[in-house]
């Protein structure tokens, strides 16, 4: 195709869901109050773990990490469908669109490969207790944590890229909420079979080897938990991996919808509504789902608000 009649893309109009415009005025309210409360959960989830010394171990921080990592990435994409929903010109720059997309798109990488760390850290806890403290020590952890970071935003900045080099001619209009790399995908009028093939990798390598290695793990892990003697015992092993379990089906089960189903040109209204599922409602569970299945975090807030109301008192 010849591209040198055309402009260069200098923004782009997110049009997603503007047919329904009764089902945008519901989505702003409940995103926002969505928003709201992954902002008060999942910080609170963090102040507990670093105020409590009890928690100052692999898996709460971990765990800190994930809400860490579910605020911001909210706040990258939350915020301006805010205002992309309320907005009469709902148009983002190129710049703008590039950021969102390195953001959330190295944010959600990071996530998959966390939850196959937090995985392999209950592995250990169960399998292996008495090896514990020294297997996950310190320096091991920590390292996990970064290089989960790493490899998310390395996997982005290399997608982002090679996308946003590409010609867009003249097409600037995202059936879309967010500047998501598959809407943007759509408007390229060059070939992409390199992006694809990088895509397709990277949904491997990102998705279903770690859900692989989650499912591994939790083999073992569900057999060390049957062969426990006490019936405490196998209800408090398994109360401390259950959380973790639910999170990983609910994150993967939306993120193998949008990244591994068959494509097609046109973007439907539940593929966007299962995307907002994906990037709202997933990191508003974790902090409840991780709080009413465990004992420690409910002893940790109730003694930080003890505290709290202590200190109020004249």
């Amino acid at each position: 195709m010849e591209i040198g009649n055309y402009s260069a893309v200098t923004e782009f109009f997110l049009v997603g869901l503007s047919q329904y415009p009764e089902l945008q005025l519901f989505l702003l309210v409940l995103c926002l109050i969505m928003y709201v409360i992954i902002l008060l959960g999942n910080s609170l989830l963090i102040i507990i773990s670093i105020l409590d010394s009890r928690l100052h171990t692999p898996m709460y921080f971990f765990l800190g990490n994930l809400s860490f990592l579910d605020i911001c990435y909210t706040s990258s994409s939350v915020p301006p469908v805010l205002i992309i929903l309320r907005s009469e010109r709902k148009s983002i720059s190129f710049i703008g669109c590039a950021l969102q997309m390195v953001v959330s798109l190295g944010l959600g990488s990071t996530e998959c490969v966390l939850l196959a760390v937090m995985a392999y850290d209950r592995y250990v806890a169960i399998c292996n207790p008495l090896r514990y403290s020294i297997i996950m020590n310190r320096v091991l952890y920590v390292h996990m944590a970064a290089w989960s970071w790493i490899i998310g935003y390395l996997n982005s900045l290399v997608q982002t890229v090679l996308i946003m080099a590409l010609p867009f001619c003249g097409n600037n209009i995202i059936d879309h909420l967010t500047c998501e790399i598959l809407a943007l995908l759509k408007l390229i009028c060059a070939d992409i079979s390199i992006n694809v093939l990088i895509m397709t990798v990277a949904s491997t390598v990102l998705l279903m080897i770690p859900l692989l290695l989650i499912f591994i793990s939790y083999v073992f892990i569900l057999s060390s938990i049957l062969r426990i003697n006490s019936a405490e015992g196998r209800t408090k092993a398994f109360s401390t991996c259950s959380a973790h379990l639910t999170v990983v089906i609910l994150f993967y089960g939306s993120a193998l919808f949008m990244y591994m189903k068959p494509k097609s040109k046109d973007t439907k209204a539940s593929d966007e509504i299962i995307g907002l599922s994906y990037g709202v409602v997933t990191p508003m569970l974790n902090p409840i789902i991780y709080s009413l299945r465990n004992k420690e975090v409910k002893e940790a807030v109730k003694k930080v608000l003890s505290r709290y109301l202590h200190f109020l008192k004249p």
